[in-house]
């Protein structure tokens, strides 16, 4: 029994613990023309939060680790438009920097956010990043010019797979998780996972156009709550970023969040603006907690699938944004009566989510 219980603990930590699954879809080729970009997050921090912070440049939002060493961030977005993510890949790295040194990819997208406003900004920060870079990831990346791109990046180099190029991704989106395309083959990690939401994104439909109908619901519904391979005990949180046409307010960007295991946490729509939106229940407290994500793990405790009532709260969440966002995007209603009925809204939904799971949460 010991042997079995000693193998059973080294095959665990054999198991990659950063891994996720992405995809990002180019404006060129959504229905809404927006670029959109997607991330289901695993990790082993499984309490997560959600920022506001004031860049050297730019103002930003994005996902946190509660008890954060230092300044990072796993996903985000800022007033620019321009919004990041990653996923670990384990094929990359080829020096011998040790491994105190490495697993900064939140520290590399903390300064992205805080700087960048383009494509071309990000790759300028790639080249003077200090080496070695303490990163072996991919970096998916989207702004407010239509710009929309992968990046595989280790320690010293990188490789960029554009989106918007139909040689790169003739479908119009690519599917990322934890292995690259300029790696070792051997050393690959979560091909099931690739595979599964390949399957997925393609039952895309298409408009008369061959513009493809792909946004936040679809994304968190058909790939996030598909279970095994894709939803696993790990995952802590999904973020869908949908962007702006190129020309087009780059504060019109919306960062859907659902901040905790995604089958009992909710999407709300965030977004930068002028000055920090982030709802109570999303901010860290005291702890470095977050309201929503601790729910989120209660309800997971008690049941691994609440999606009946996650669905639920989401049609009223979706339903309320989307009139209200539409008229302020059409000039039908002024930024600044905007941010009040927004700031309205976001307090609502938590009513409602806490409603909707109250047997869950007693």
């Amino acid at each position: 029994m010991k042997k079995y219980i000693l193998s059973l603990v080294i095959l665990m930590l054999a198991i990659p613990v950063f891994a996720c699954t992405s995809v990002i879809v180019s404006g060129k080729k959504s229905a809404s023309g927006r670029p959109v970009m997607y991330k289901h997050r695993d990790t082993g921090t499984l309490d997560n939060f959600i920022g506001w912070y004031k860049g050297e440049k730019y103002t930003f939002i994005g996902l946190v680790n509660t008890k954060a060493v230092g300044d990072e961030v796993w996903t985000g977005t800022n007033s620019a438009g321009f919004s990041i993510m990653n996923t670990a890949t384990y094929d990359l790295k080829d020096d011998d920097v040790p491994d105190e040194q490495m697993d900064k990819e939140g520290i590399l997208m903390f300064k992205a956010l805080s700087v960048c406003q383009t494509l071309a900004d990000f790759e300028n920060l790639l080249d003077t990043y200090p080496r070695p870079m303490g990163v072996e990831a991919n970096f998916g990346v989207t702004d407010a010019f239509g710009g929309a791109a992968y990046y595989e990046v280790n320690n010293h180099s990188w490789v960029k797979f554009d989106v918007n190029d139909e040689k790169v991704a003739p479908l119009g989106y690519l599917v990322v998780t934890n292995f690259t395309q300029t790696g070792r083959p051997e050393d690959r990690k979560g091909v099931d996972r690739y595979e599964k939401a390949k399957v997925i994104m393609s039952g895309l439909k298409e408009n008369d156009e061959k513009a493809l109908f792909c946004d936040h619901k679809f994304l968190v519904n058909n790939i996030s709550r598909s279970g095994a391979p894709i939803l696993r005990d790990i995952t802590s949180s999904t973020i869908c970023i949908e962007g702006v046409k190129p020309g087009d307010n780059p504060l019109k960007t919306v960062m859907w969040t659902v901040c905790g295991y995604p089958t009992a946490a909710v999407s709300v729509p965030l977004m930068v603006l002028d000055d920090n939106f982030i709802p109570s229940y999303l901010r860290a407290d005291d702890n470095e907690h977050c309201v929503m994500c601790d729910n989120a793990l209660k309800i997971k405790g008690k049941s691994l699938d609440a999606s009946r009532e996650c669905r639920k709260t989401e049609k009223y969440i979706s339903k309320k944004f989307t009139r209200l966002y539409r008229k302020w995007a059409a000039g039908e209603m002024s930024f600044e009566k905007f941010k009040s009925d927004y700031k309205q809204l976001l307090d609502k939904i938590y009513n409602k989510y806490e409603a909707n799971f109250a047997k869950y949460l007693m």
